[in-house]
C-alpha cells in the first residue's frame, strides 16, 4: 500500500485552489505524466473523470468519482483502474482571506503483480508531483 500526504501553504483563497484542483481537463498542461484527461460526467457536487498517465513506456489510466464540498474538499473514489484499492481527498483550509493550506492524502494499491511494481512507481510519482504541480499553477494563474 503507497500512502501520500502532501500540504502547502499558499497565498490564494481556497476557492481558487479547489477550482484549479477541480478543472480535471486541465491536468495535461501543467501535470507531468498526465498526458489525457477527461470529464466522463458532471451533476450537482459530483464528477467523474479520467486521467491518462504515462512515463517510461508505462501508460496507465484511471477513473474517478469526486465528491466535491466547494470549496473545501473534493473526496476522490475509485470507478476504473488499475488498482486493488484506491482513495483519496484533497482539502483546501482556508488560514485567511488570502491563504490557504492546501493537502492531498492518497492510499492505493495496485492489483496486477506483473505491472504492480512499475505501475506503483508510475503512480507514486505522479502523485508525489501534484501538490508542487497545482503551487505552480497556482502562481501562474492566480500570481
Amino acid at each position: 500500500m503507497t500512502v501520500i500526504n502532501r500540504s502547502a501553504l499558499l497565498p490564494y483563497t481556497a476557492r481558487q485552489l479547489f477550482e484549479l484542483v477541480n478543472d480535471v481537463e486541465a491536468y495535461p498542461g501543467f501535470m507531468e505524466g498526465c498526458v489525457g484527461a477527461s470529464v466522463l460526467s458532471r451533476s450537482e457536487g459530483v464528477v467523474e473523470a479520467r486521467l491518462d498517465l504515462a512515463r517510461g513506456g508505462i501508460r496507465q489510466s484511471f477513473a474517478t468519482r469526486n465528491v466535491l464540498k466547494p470549496p473545501n474538499e473534493i473526496v476522490l473514489e475509485l470507478i476504473d483502474g488499475p488498482f486493488e484499492r484506491f482513495g483519496g481527498r484533497w482539502d483546501f483550509l482556508a488560514l485567511d482571506d488570502a491563504a490557504c493550506k492546501m493537502s492531498l492524502n492518497l492510499e492505493f494499491s495496485v492489483n496486477s503483480k506483473v505491472l504492480g511494481a512499475a505501475a506503483t512507481k508510475l503512480f507514486d510519482r505522479v502523485t508525489n508531483n501534484l501538490v508542487d504541480a497545482v503551487c505552480k499553477r497556482a502562481g501562474q494563474l492566480y500570481g
